[in-house]
């Protein structure tokens, strides 16, 4: 993908308003649970300073919905963010271009919540010009949200020339080399509760991909829609015809579709239930598919044995709930052995994908994992980013 990069610019004396994702985990008391977004915004400020740039930063935290709201206000980032910078950073509730120009050159500003009004995720130009106004160029540095056409992360890419951030170049660059030119053969596997949240996804992936593994909940309908009797698991038997329409573009494509071949089966739904692995055609009425079973695995890694790319979202099973894991750690472990030796791309992101290539401890060996959730998805499903339009040449 061509977008413009902050490389390409002379920043020196410009102030750069930057979309960034500081909406982190907070425990009751207040404090930070998880800092990567706000870790992953430090490259950028840091380059925007070093090169002479005033800094503006944007972001929205909760779902105020338009209102004002005391316990959803930004303030809370500025310690920490100070902390990471090593330098101070400036609190500003409400923002005018006279207030930012008196800053010192290399100053931070952080802006209160941008969901503080109906007008963000409107999308609305007035506030997008508003915003615009404080700044000579537009830095989007949040992929997490590209989907939305809010004022603060793309409407206002139509009021300044608009840069891709570091955190957000990255992203760009390690997606386009898994989708968009992918070294082949190209697999991907696609697991999660239903069909009905991934249909989209679904049918832009088997137009794309030499081989896709179904797996998770998803695969029982898939299973049902082939005639195989699932018993009491979760399957959306009102996607039959979906599901067949799905595997029939998908022989049209060329695109091998991988569904398990043995299922692990269990009567509850809870951590070391009594289970039992078994073959498609003896799931028995009050049992329920909760992980595939080991020659489905050996399927799989077979099929990561024959690709050069792999692209990852969702889990095989019930990952939360051991021993429903081993199909996921398993196939994760080893997907993240060939990319560590060099024999694969892998790249990762949505949903509950990061907690389980966590929960298997693969993740620090793919070679990218997005923590974006709904904008991967987006881009996996074929649609146009507004966050990202705005930065193509």
């Amino acid at each position: 993908m061509d977008f413009r990069r902050l490389e390409e610019i002379d920043l020196s004396g410009k102030t750069a308003v930057v979309r960034v994702d500081f909406n982190v985990p907070r425990n009751e008391a207040g404090g930070i649970t998880d800092d990567t977004r706000l870790r992953a915004a430090v490259p950028t400020i840091q380059y925007l300073r070093g090169n002479g740039a005033k800094t503006v930063l944007l972001s929205h935290f909760g779902r105020p919905k338009g209102e004002f709201k005391p316990e959803l206000s930004l303030n809370f980032i500025v310690p920490a963010l100070s902390e990471a910078l090593g330098v101070e950073v400036t609190f500003i509730e409400k923002p005018s271009s006279e207030m930012i120009a008196d800053l010192p050159v290399d100053a931070v500003v952080l802006v209160e919540n941008t969901r503080f009004t109906s007008m963000e995720t409107e999308g609305h130009p007035g506030m997008a010009q508003f915003l615009a106004s404080l700044g000579d160029i537009f830095v989007m540095d949040a992929f997490s949200a590209a989907h939305r056409n809010h004022a603060s992360s793309a409407v206002i890419g139509e009021y300044l020339p608009a840069y891709a951030g570091l955190a957000m170049e990255r992203e760009l660059d390690h997606i386009s080399q898994a989708l968009e030119y992918p070294k082949k053969p190209v697999m991907a596997i696609v697991g999660g509760a239903k069909v009905s949240t991934k249909i989209d996804l679904l049918k832009n992936l088997v137009a794309k991909l030499d081989k896709l593994v179904i797996g998770g909940g998803m695969a029982n309908t898939f299973l049902h829609a082939k005639g195989h009797d699932v018993g009491g698991s979760l399957c959306e038997k009102d996607l039959k015809e979906t599901a067949l329409e799905i595997l029939t573009n998908a022989d049209k494509a060329g695109c091998k579709i991988i569904l398990p071949i043995d299922v692990v089966a269990a009567e509850a739904f809870k951590a070391h239930a009594e289970h039992r692995v078994c073959g498609l055609d003896d799931v028995k009425a009050g049992e329920m598919i909760l992980d595939a079973g080991p020659e489905t695995v050996t399927q799989i890694l077979d099929a990561i044995d024959a690709s050069e790319t792999l692209i990852w979202n969702g889990p095989l099973g019930a990952f939360e709930l051991p021993p429903f894991d081993t199909s996921t750690v398993e196939c994760a472990k080893y997907a993240a052995k060939q990319c560590k030796a060099g024999q694969i791309i892998a790249v990762a992101g949505g949903g509950d994908t990061v907690a389980a290539l966590n929960h298997a401890g693969a993740a620090d060996d793919f070679t990218f994992i997005s923590t974006a959730g709904g904008a991967f998805l987006e881009w996996m499903e074929g649609k146009a980013l507004p966050g990202v339009e705005i930065l193509r040449k």
